[in-house]
């Protein structure tokens, strides 16, 4: 009997090893075909080609630069006043309108200023002949020289009457100081003003000025006389060529930076006095450069990099790829930048859609659309 139970529970237990051995055996035989089933899958999927777009990396001629911005202001300006007090009579110009220097722009009442002129005038054209026939008379001593001397005092202060009040006449009539052009007109017809009250603005606008501000290390990389470039809003796109016509010889103690003024011609009257305007002032000579568009590159704290694309034989096919590399860039211009090392002259470099791609990622080719590449493109106005 105890041999019995003996051989009948060995019995169980080898076959609930076996059972066991078989389940496992299972598990682990399942896990393997599905291992090798997805490796089957991951292998027959493709790597699905990227879209792109591509320029071809190539040489230009590239001059450092120094960059600023600054408020254009007019040759001469001013907000123009009578020097006394009156009322207007009557404008001799229309809003907005060209003038030459001298020509009257408003005349105040003059009421009886004229005529007290013309009184004055008289008693000292009287005084004339007076001292005259005196002299004469002193010549064959039939005057005294006191009295000569007497005469020649009241001609003397009749014609300074008379340059008094044609002085006053004169500061009531307003005429322009210098050409340019005019403004809109802030007083009306029959008005009184009082001395100093602003009328109307001139502006002499060609040629134009603009001054800006400069760190002082850029002051031995600057003269007067040379040639800078401005760009504004108003006209995207467009260059106004100018030089420097004064550099100050202060730098100022709280930013510890210069002012510099430029003149820019300004025939068409495109720039006006107030405008914000970005300046560009090349220094140094001429280098060769690998210039891209600035999108090529991306910037990263390691390094920044940019794709380049070229061909290799998958299956007997000839197939585009992108790899990364790592460039040295320089500095920029409008929408481009300047690689020191890393590009070649004449190899493809990804401009856009860098975001999808690793090394080796296949790669579809579309220049339908590109990033800009203009190296007179203004930035971004900081303001």
């Amino acid at each position: 009997m105890a041999k019995s139970r003996a051989f009948s529970m060995t019995l169980r237990m080898v076959v609930m090893l076996v059972v066991i051995g078989v389940i496992l055996g299972g598990i682990f035989g399942f896990q393997v075909f599905k291992s090798h089933i997805i490796a089957q899958v991951l292998a027959s999927r493709s790597n699905p080609a990227q879209t792109v777009s591509t320029t071809v990396a190539a040489k230009a001629d590239w001059q450092d630069s120094l960059q600023a911005v600054g408020s254009f202001r007019a040759l001469n300006g001013a907000n123009l006043s009578s020097e006394a007090a009156g009322i207007v009579d009557s404008f001799s110009f229309a809003d907005g309108q060209d003038v030459a220097a001298g020509a009257v722009l408003v005349q105040l009442r003059l009421d009886n200023d004229v005529s007290t002129l013309h009184q004055l005038q008289a008693t000292a054209d009287n005084a004339q002949v007076t001292y005259d026939r005196d002299l004469r008379q002193l010549k064959a001593q039939g005057v005294s020289q006191a009295t000569v001397d007497s005469d020649l005092a009241t001609l003397k202060s009749a014609r300074a009457q008379v340059e008094g009040q044609q002085a006053l006449i004169d500061e009531k009539t307003v005429k322009a100081p210098f050409a340019g052009r005019l403004g809109t007109r802030q007083v009306d017809l029959g008005q009184y003003l009082s001395p100093g009250t602003t009328m109307v603005t001139l502006q002499a606008l060609d040629p134009i000025l603009l001054d800006f501000t400069l760190p002082q290390q850029a002051l031995a990389q600057i003269k007067t006389g040379q040639a800078v470039t401005a760009t504004v809003d108003t006209w995207p796109g467009k260059g106004f060529d100018g030089k420097i016509i004064a550099i100050s010889p202060v730098v100022d103690t709280s930013s510890r930076s210069l002012t510099v003024r430029a003149s820019f011609a300004n025939p068409d009257h495109q720039l006006l006095p107030g405008m914000f305007g970005k300046v560009s002032i090349g220094v140094g000579a001429p280098q060769q450069y690998v210039t891209l568009p600035a999108t090529a590159v991306t910037i990263n704290p390691y390094g920044n990099v940019v794709f380049l694309v070229t061909e290799k034989d998958a299956n007997g096919q000839k197939q585009q790829v992108a790899n990364q590399t790592f460039v040295t860039t320089g500095g920029t211009r409008g929408d481009q930048i300047a690689v020191l090392k890393g590009v070649e002259a004449g190899q493809t470099v990804v401009t856009s859609g860098q975001l999808k791609l690793q090394n080796g990622s296949p790669v579809t080719v579309n220049n339908a659309v590109t990033p800009p590449s203009n190296p007179n493109a203004a930035p971004a106005d900081p303001s």
